[in-house]
């Protein structure tokens, strides 16, 4: 069962290969979504300061009923602190709006702040420094695993070269249509573990029709598909959903895609616009 299935980090901690992404879901309703997910098996959650909604996903995982250190909790460090102080200060304040006394994973959400995503300057230095908070947290027992976010190779270089704890997550946008395998190879080789956020493509990928044949041949949906696919590939996945009964079907993946289906979708045609999604800089396409 992929619930009960996980990876193990380079520092030896576990976390399971199969989360819950809560993005745009809203503080007041996301606790019942996370205790939803809980109940039917999920042990991986994952949050950000920028959702705006970590004090309901930790008051999810304090009243789901399973035990704190059977869950593996993540949430991001803002995209817009990029230095030392302010990371520190940044960092136990998640830790207080989730009501937790520890994190199971945090990471910087961006190399750039989110109106310089994708500009020349890769703030190396604004890394560094939050990266540093990062290790000290993480030193102190307050994160258990640290990572990054949206890295490119040389923004994981920079941090590769200078930090004391090596970054062990990249979470990246990957899916059929359009998956970083560059990085991806980058990333494995140098002990990173990929998260593919966004497996589903936002759900542009459901009107695929060639995806949507394949996936009838499997007997499953797009959705499963499309989370299998990333698990193939040695990734985590992070589908979002507020939805029960969508929770239930992501994580109904008792197939395997074959090598020769593998090789099409690796090369499926990439999706040019994420619709409403595109105002995000992560979707934006140049």
């Amino acid at each position: 069962m992929i619930l009960e299935e996980t990876f193990t980090l380079p520092n030896g901690v576990a976390m399971p290969k199969l989360g819950l992404g809560t993005w745009m879901i809203e503080d007041d309703v996301v606790a019942d979504a996370v205790k939803a997910a809980i109940a039917m098996g999920y042990r991986h959650i994952d949050t950000a300061q920028a959702y705006g909604n970590e004090r309901g996903v930790g008051l999810g995982i304090r009243e789901s009923g399973v035990a704190r250190d059977q869950l593996f909790l993540q949430t991001k460090l803002a995209a817009e602190v990029k230095d030392y102080e302010g990371a520190k200060a940044a960092i136990d304040g998640s830790l207080e709006t989730l009501g937790l006394d520890y994190i199971d994973l945090m990471i910087i959400h961006s190399p750039q702040p989110w109106a310089e995503f994708g500009g020349e300057d890769r703030w190396f230095d604004g890394n560094l420094a939050a990266w540093k908070a990062l290790e000290e947290a993480y030193e102190a027992g307050k994160l258990r695993a640290i990572g990054v976010s949206n890295f490119k190779q040389a923004d994981l270089q920079n941090l590769l070269d200078s930090a004391t704890v090596k970054p062990m997550i990249n979470q990246v946008l990957a899916h059929i249509s359009n998956t970083p395998f560059e990085l991806i190879d980058f990333c494995q080789r140098n002990g990173v573990l990929v998260e593919a956020y966004s497996p589903i493509a936002h759900g542009k990928i459901l009107d695929n029709a060639e995806i949507k044949a394949m996936a009838d041949t499997y007997g499953v949906t797009v959705p499963q598909l499309c989370i299998r696919y990333v698990l193939q590939l040695g990734l985590a996945a992070l589908p979002k959903t507020g939805n029960p009964a969508h929770m239930k079907s992501n994580a109904e993946l008792d197939f395997v895609i074959s090598d020769a289906d593998m090789d099409a979708l690796k090369s499926a045609e990439e999706i040019k616009d994420y619709g409403d999604a595109s105002m995000f800089p992560v979707y934006a396409k140049s």
